[in-house]
């Protein structure tokens, strides 16, 4: 199944804050994370996952920082900011209001030669 890219790129905020919520990420565990949690449906790239990140950090939601991992690589972390927490609440409550919306049509059956 092929996700329509117009909804990948409206979810990416969410999903990207929500993550960075759990815990502190980078680039490639991110994109790990995403393909883990949508059972391979949503294959992010870094073209698609960078720009996302460093708007965040413009925005003052996400703040990062250079940390050398136990394999001597350094890797650029990011964490989510008080800001962001707000901004992944309201977030949500967008969401939550698409996916009722979506729910409420759908639990109707399709009319008859639809």
């Amino acid at each position: 199944m092929d996700i329509n890219k117009d909804l990948i790129a409206a979810s990416s905020t969410p999903i990207v804050l929500a993550i960075l919520a759990e815990q502190d990420s980078y680039g490639y565990a991110i994109l790990q994370r995403v393909r883990d949690l949508s059972g391979g449906h949503m294959a992010w790239t870094d073209g698609m996952l960078y720009p996302v990140l460093h708007r965040l950090e413009r925005l003052g939601h996400v703040e990062a920082r250079w940390q050398v991992a136990d394999s001597g690589r350094r890797r650029k972390y990011y964490r989510v900011t008080s800001q962001g927490r707000a901004q992944l609440a309201e977030e949500r409550r967008q969401w939550q209001a698409v996916d009722t919306t979506l729910r409420g049509l759908w639990s109707v059956p399709f009319p008859q030669g639809a």
